[in-house]
């Protein structure tokens, strides 16, 4: 249950991403989903933007992990921390990586990392109260 609490769930979008960008099986630029609305204009999303919206929805679970204290938030940081990284060293020296929706995901780990390590301090400093008056902020 541990492992469950520190793995870094924005390395899963990192590793979609990489999959098929590398397995060439999804074409990130392609329509995944088209849609004609109401008002006569077509919806339609992309592979690369169902891969934001689904990081978007681990960054979310990243944040709410964040909230807890206890060593597997320390773990949590530090494997954050190395995903993106890595997300970032993959950015500026891979071919295949050099794209905005890779881009986004990297800014998305990036925001984990500063998120959750604010997150930690925060609900750290709550605990944390000297004479037991008041509100410590």
């Amino acid at each position: 249950m541990r492992f469950f609490a520190a793995f870094p769930f924005l390395a899963l979008a990192l590793i979609a991403y990489n999959v098929f960008a590398f397995s060439g099986s999804l074409n990130l630029d392609a329509d995944m989903f088209v849609y004609d609305m109401m008002s006569k204009a077509t919806f339609a999303l992309t592979g690369g933007d169902v891969l934001i919206i689904v990081g978007l929805g681990l960054l979310f679970l990243e944040v709410i992990k964040a909230a807890s204290i206890g060593t597997a938030t320390i773990l949590d940081h530090i494997l954050s921390t190395a995903v993106f990284i890595a997300g970032l060293i993959e950015f500026l020296l891979v071919k295949q990586a050099g794209t905005a929706v890779f881009l986004i995901l990297v800014i998305m780990c990036l925001i984990d990392v500063v998120a959750g390590y604010s997150v930690s301090i925060r609900s750290a400093r709550r605990d944390v109260n000297f004479g037991g008056h008041g509100d410590p902020f």
